[in-house]
């Protein structure tokens, strides 16, 4: 054990003496995650972006620009008044995300076609063809603008009064459309009564037609409060600690040519006492590295680890995965430079479907099906569960035993692999 000990400790000064090597693998994940947690949500106290949009207002009736005030007085939008063209340059450089132009004779036209056949006027709507989902959030509050102002323009003033008469005298005289001809009839002379009261005694006016609901949303969580951070801290460390799984891989494999690795089996240890040293010396590194990322995680973005022992045993078993990893990485690897290509490309994939760039819940049902048999994708779930998910221990449980069973997995094929091929 002596021997082994030996190994483990020369694995780890080598590596903290490697300063380039510790501070991309312990910088880069905290200035990644910074970053991808902040499109994430935050840590929820920031305010919200708004979408920008530009707003081509070439009517001037009253419903209008009422239309154009409700725009600019929701929060969830970023409203810029352009003419037509500037607007069209704006969307086609991606500098804004949709243009709305209300056209000129929209606010008549809309209320003539609010109880009657005539053809509906049309609200041209450019976008970027890349925010197809922003264009659906748009359409959505702008419908909800533009049937307010229609209908209270409708129901009230002098311009209600006279849509509301030219409607009956152009409504076809037919049984079916009798009972739409007697609502305009009693709204007309609901119009007609209130324009009938001096200004002093006439009630105030009131909006149109409004979401006849509203919601109340609450998020649910087991946990604190949720932390986009939480989770790209949790993909950004799985990302570049299978990274530092490459390096050890592809540091055997440059051993190995140096004629280092014979050396050290000219000592008095076995091939697996050598590979297990390495394994357990990655494995500490890895876990060091994973205290340190979250240490900053919690102090700088507030992300909150709600049970110690299920981060610690979530960190354990990923960094015993990764150091497999790195043993099969040199296992399988024929040169430094083949190895290096092909373990960069797979760690790529890995991470991609592990739900380290994307939570996992965004892909196809299919996908996430088959992500399961991808260890990445246990790593980022059990860091989740114990941090913004708040699952406790229990929620760690499947995580680490499919990560421990990969790491014993990954060690064993590499031994088996090395002794076959009589690594010498």
């Amino acid at each position: 054990m002596t021997a082994f000990f030996a190994l483990v400790r020369k694995d780890l000064m080598l590596y903290l003496n490697d300063k380039r090597a510790l501070m991309m693998h312990l910088l880069l994940p905290v200035v990644l995650a910074a970053f991808f947690g902040s499109l994430f949500g935050g840590s929820g106290g920031e305010e919200r972006g708004r979408i920008d949009i530009a707003l081509v207002q070439e009517d001037s009736s009253a419903a209008a620009r009422k239309i154009a005030d409700g725009l600019k007085g929701d929060s969830t939008l970023h409203v810029v008044d352009l003419p037509l063209a500037e607007a069209q340059a704006k969307v086609k450089g991606g500098k804004l995300a949709v243009a709305v132009v209300i056209p000129a004779g929209f606010g008549e036209a809309a209320g003539a076609a609010l109880f009657s056949a005539a053809t509906k006027p049309e609200l041209p709507l450019f976008y970027d063809p890349s925010q197809s989902a922003v264009l659906a959030m748009v359409k959505g509050i702008l419908t909800q603008h533009v049937m307010q102002v229609v209908s209270s323009e409708m129901f009230n003033g002098d311009a209600g009064r006279q849509l509301t008469e030219d409607s009956l005298k152009k409504m076809p005289q037919t049984p079916e459309t009798l009972p739409l001809r007697e609502l305009l009839a009693s709204l007309n002379k609901f119009q007609d009564s209130r324009a009938a009261l001096p200004k002093a005694e006439a009630p105030e006016q009131k909006g149109g037609l409004a979401m006849p609901f509203s919601t109340r949303d609450e998020a649910l969580s087991a946990g604190p409060k949720y932390n986009g951070y939480a989770h790209a801290f949790a993909g950004m460390s799985v990302q570049f600690i299978l990274f530092m799984g490459v390096d050890i891989g592809i540091g055997i494999l440059l051993a190995r040519r140096a004629g280092i690795w014979n050396r050290l089996l000219a000592a008095p240890v076995t091939l697996t006492t050598l590979l297990l040293a390495r394994c357990v010396s990655a494995a500490i590194i890895a876990c060091g590295l994973l205290a340190a990322i979250f240490l900053c995680a919690m102090l700088i973005f507030k992300v909150a680890i709600t049970t110690a022992a299920g981060f610690a045993g979530v960190a354990a078993c990923f960094a015993l995965m990764t150091a497999g990893f790195g043993l099969l990485i040199a296992a399988w690897g024929k040169t430094p430079e083949a190895a290096r290509g092909i373990a960069v490309f797979v760690t790529l994939i890995m991470v991609m479907l592990g739900g380290a760039w994307v939570p996992s819940f965004m892909f196809p049902g299919w996908m996430q099906s088959l992500t399961l048999a991808v260890p990445t994708r246990w790593a980022v779930d059990g860091f989740d569960a114990v941090t913004w998910r708040g699952l406790g221990l229990h929620g760690a449980l499947a995580p680490m035993a499919a990560l421990l069973a990969f790491a014993v997995a990954f060690t064993g094929l590499a031994i088996w692999k090395m002794r076959r091929d009589q690594w010498r």
